[in-house]
């Protein structure tokens, strides 16, 4: 498995593992963005993986610094995983974000998304707390 960052010819690729991802909440991005922390696993020349991340200079949950890396997406195609797809896009990330000078990397997951919390103590993450939010209509 081989990650460079994404690139046009990535796009089709790209787009069906974030429909896989994020269902319609993935939307439909007209260019694949390039470079910018965005990063593709590719086996045989086909994108079987994903990674999205964003240099944040806004407060992140559990972070003491700023500006601060986080994996805004990550996803391998299940036929894929457990061959070190998720390692290697997250270590990609990890070095495109200390070249744009962060000292910490964050993510976040769903509360009942088991498997991504072992997935993410795995490549190293420590979680830092948990919240519940709420809402009301006015």
């Amino acid at each position: 498995m081989i990650v460079t960052p994404a690139a046009p010819e990535h796009r089709e690729g790209w787009l069906a593992l974030r429909a896989a991802l994020w269902g319609d909440e993935a939307g439909n991005p007209v260019d694949l963005p390039e470079g910018d922390g965005n990063f593709v696993a590719l086996e045989e020349g086909r994108v079987v993986g994903f990674a999205e991340a964003a240099v944040r200079q806004d407060y992140v949950n559990g972070c003491d610094n700023s500006p601060v890396l986080f994996l805004e997406g990550l996803f391998v195609d299940p036929g894929h995983r457990r061959g070190g797809g998720a390692a290697a896009l997250v270590a990609a990330v990890a070095d495109w974000g200390r070249a744009q000078g962060c000292l910490e990397f964050a993510s976040d997951a769903e509360i009942d998304n088991l498997d991504s919390h072992a997935m993410h103590l795995a490549l190293g993450f420590a979680e830092t707390e948990r919240v519940v939010y709420f809402r009301r209509e006015l």
